[in-house]
């Protein structure tokens, strides 16, 4: 099967919930859109609203260090600004995030889930422009990147290490299958297209203590970061992309062009 686009993910809260989505519109140096657009920074830190430069993502409550938040399962719907989370398929918040009130629901759910000292919440960030990638803390440009996964990839790995890989570990926008195991590094410094889509490969992915974390469970059991450091001889899996030309992604889009398999 020719190398093609197998699922696509948005993340419109950082280090909460991906969100599948059947098709995507993307323009010109823009990432998905809503992705990443909303965080909870840390009481005290470096995040100010307002702020127009990147910070490190641990002034962030996000997997790297906060496990817990992959056992909730969240859902934003960008049109409502209604923003719900459940837990083991009950529904415990529904807020409204474009009212005070829902705010303040948001932000006292999460303390208790955090355990945050009395009288402290979490920082909800939020500023018009900016996303809270990875790639923000390094340039505005890189962070609009996508972040494409190799599902082959996630397949060598899972079987090296003789355990079972969920690709959502590493948080990605675009799944791809079809091409050989870590191939999707010659995509690097190349231009490609995804359907109707134009990109550019930037650079490849290097993973942190995030992707330790199981989805769905919250528990931190599997060491990705130091197995691909122990099997490969590196710490990358999949690749940064910029898109050079707009249109509708969507599932099943062929990846093209040729010679970039076998």
């Amino acid at each position: 099967m020719a190398a093609h686009v197998d699922g696509l993910y948005v993340y419109p809260v950082k280090g909460m919930t991906p969100q599948p989505l059947t098709r995507v519109e993307l323009s010109a140096g823009r990432g998905f859109p809503f992705d990443r657009t909303i965080a909870l920074a840390r009481p005290g830190g470096a995040y100010e609203p307002g702020l127009r430069h990147g910070i490190s993502k641990r002034e962030f409550f996000v997997l790297v260090a906060e496990a817990r938040l992959a056992a909730l399962t969240t859902h934003l719907d960008p049109a409502t600004g209604t923003y719900a989370v459940d837990v083991r398929g009950h529904r415990v918040l529904t807020a409204d995030l474009g009212t005070e009130e829902g705010l303040a629901a948001l932000r006292a759910f999460y303390a208790r889930v955090l355990d945050l000292p009395p009288g402290t919440e979490p920082v909800v960030a939020r500023d018009e422009g900016r996303r809270f990638t990875d790639t923000a803390q390094d340039s505005d440009r890189e962070m609009e990147f996508v972040s494409l996964v190799n599902l082959a990839s996630v397949r060598d790995l899972a079987g090296r290490v003789g355990h079972e890989v969920d690709p959502l570990r590493f948080r990605g926008n675009v799944h791809l299958d079809g091409l050989p195991a870590w191939h999707e590094f010659a995509l690097v410094g190349r231009e490609f297209t995804l359907g109707g889509v134009r990109l550019r490969g930037t650079t490849p992915t290097r993973r942190c203590a995030a992707t330790e974390v199981e989805p769905g469970t919250g528990r931190r059991d599997l060491p990705v970061p130091q197995l691909l450091a122990r099997t490969y001889g590196h710490d990358f899996l999949g690749v940064y992309a910029e898109v050079l030309d707009g249109g509708t992604l969507h599932a099943g889009a062929e990846l093209t062009p040729g010679g970039l398999v076998g």
